[in-house]
């Protein structure tokens, strides 16, 4: 069992330990109703030795089980943490085009709903190793009160169970294909909740959303869900059937063949029917533990999957001592871009840049033009496929990448805003945060308490003012602004170009900018211009100048 092995690599010795309680736990059992089995039926009165031996197996079997069940829990639990934990670790240490190849959906459901199932059904891993043992200790006390019919039980339980595998092996595709819709449903769910605007300004597209995307994919899970269900509910009929066939053969037919005392006959058809509640419960656990077996192939295969690239080291070397001045060469640089079911993919490169400590640089061209993927590059977020990115002369190489980004402060034009600053745990950290809202001009909307932002449900502009104050925080080498000030209003746009940029240079900062704000480039050191993902301009402040002064001189000439 795929579930069983799992537990036996988070600790083997706990595990045995947790089983053999479990069995003392069945063992009990079964001794508990041979004894009562035994004064069931007795020669003379109930003797006071039985009735403490009664006392002394009951404490035994509610300990032992107990026992059990606290093992096992302990166990199961920490093995869903650390799968948990592993799988979170994964995703931080894979690379940024692996999660981007994935997907959020597919990854959102690994961490919610294959998780939950293997932790709901490792919950009930303690219960069935106490009612297997039951069921083995109690089938060992049928064989001492007659061997012939343990043995007729014994058959038609191995075709029951024969019979049940046969039945039960029809959900396998089922439960596969409904993981995997399950993933696209998923989809369906964020893009109700992300694109609702969209879909409640368009009446066309939110009813062609839910009539040929949501509602087909649930209708699908649903079928596929009712199919699994509907065989598993067959095949636990059939068991119940069987079950009683038991019983009625020991009562009315084994008579028949044989001369079997009416204690012996008690006896059998007493534990039969204690044996039904923990055989349904093994029974009834097959389809959690089938679900929960694809679930944790999924998220195994998705691990996997994500460390396919180049994975970096979450505790990677420790930073170097700072420095004033952060040479950057970037040495025929080629990347390959390709998205799922595109024919044909972006390629960027070669670009070859030295790009100057303290220099202020803008990034400009088109949209797709290369200049996103660019800087993806540049901070080491995506891998080259070829080229050379060397930082203050150092190449930078799969085992330094991480140690290289922890240079750069970045704002994405797709940023993630944290409620709380983690990591930033630096001397006077209130105050500066106090002094850059007060100069972002959010001090009537927020305030900081404990690391955390009393609020983040601001406009989309203040919002990245929040993000840019955070990296005004880590105090990086680098920084970079992709479109940074596109959900600016015109008077935060100016103090951005015009006071923000330059008292960043003025630390001493290299600062690089994505922007399409033309009517500011005249604040840049440097315009490296992209277009169909290659460097066509790289012009600096001086030919800037030289530029426009020759542009007033033929315009005068006209």
């Amino acid at each position: 069992m795929k579930l069983f092995s799992f537990l036996v690599r988070q600790s083997p010795s706990a595990l045995i330990l947790a089983v053999l309680t479990g069995i003392v736990s069945g063992a009990a059992s079964a001794a508990l109703m041979a004894l009562v089995n035994q004064t069931l039926v007795p020669v003379a009165s109930p003797s006071e030795t039985l009735g403490w031996a009664f006392v002394g197996i009951t404490a035994t079997v509610l300990i032992s089980r107990l026992s059990s069940k606290l093992l096992l829990l302990r166990l199961s639990t920490r093995a869903v943490f650390n799968m948990r934990m592993h799988l979170c670790r994964r995703i931080l240490l894979s690379p940024l085009r692996e999660i981007e190849r994935h997907g959020s959906p597919k990854i959102i459901a690994a961490l919610t709903e294959d998780l939950l199932a293997v932790a709901d059904t490792l919950a009930k891993f303690p219960l069935l190793c106490i009612n297997t043992a039951i069921v083995v200790a109690c089938f060992f006390y049928l064989i001492w009160l007659s061997w012939k019919l343990a043995l007729g039980f014994l058959v038609f339980f191995a075709v029951g169970v024969v019979i049940y595998e046969l039945i039960e092996a029809r959900t396998r595709p089922h439960l596969a294909e409904g993981r995997e819709k399950w993933d696209v449903l998923v989809g369906f769910y964020q893009a109700l909740i992300h694109g609702n605007k969209e879909l409640k300004l368009h009446r066309e597209r939110r009813d062609a959303f839910f009539s040929q995307g949501l509602r087909p994919t649930a209708q699908a899970m649903r079928k596929l869900s009712l199919s699994w269900h509907s065989i598993f509910a067959i095949a636990a009929s059939y068991g119940e059937i069987l079950y009683f066939v038991i019983i009625g053969g020991a009562l009315f037919i084994a008579p028949k063949f044989g001369n079997f005392d009416l204690q012996v006959l008690t006896g059998f058809t007493l534990l039969t029917i204690y044996m039904n509640t923990p055989i349904s419960f093994i029974v009834g656990s097959i389809p959690d533990f089938q679900r929960a077996a694809v679930s944790l192939g999924k998220i195994e295969s998705l691990g996997l999957s994500l460390m396919s690239g180049s994975p970096t080291d979450m505790h990677g070397a420790e930073l170097s001592p700072a420095r004033s001045l952060t040479e950057l060469e970037v040495i025929d640089l080629k990347y390959v871009y390709r998205q799922d079911g595109e024919e044909r993919a972006f390629k960027l490169g070669p670009i070859n840049l030295n790009i100057r400590p303290g220099e202020l640089t803008f990034i400009v061209g088109g949209n797709g033009s290369g200049k996103s993927s660019f800087a993806r590059l540049l901070t080491g977020l995506y891998v080259p496929d070829t080229g050379t990115i060397r930082f203050n002369g150092e190449p930078v190489t799969d085992a330094t990448r991480d140690h290289y980004r922890q240079h750069f402060s970045v704002v994405f034009s797709d940023y993630h805003l944290f409620e709380t600053l983690f990591g930033l745990v630096s001397g006077g950290l209130q105050e500066q945060a106090a002094s850059y809202l007060e100069k972002l001009r959010l001090t009537s909307k927020v305030k900081i308490a404990d690391g955390r932002f009393s609020t983040t449900n601001l406009s989309q502009g203040q919002r990245k003012r929040l993000a840019l104050l955070t990296a005004f925080l880590e105090d990086r080498h680098i920084y970079l602004f992709d479109e940074w000030a596109a959900d600016q209003d015109p008077e935060f746009k100016d103090v951005f170009y015009h006071e923000i940029l330059p008292e960043l240079k003025a630390r001493g900062k290299t600062v690089l900018v994505i922007s399409h704000d033309e009517h500011f480039y005249h604040v840049a050191d440097r315009i490296i211009k992209f277009d169909d993902g290659m460097i066509i301009e790289d012009r600096s402040r001086a030919d800037l100048t030289a530029a426009a002064v020759y542009d007033r001189r033929e315009y005068s000439r006209l």
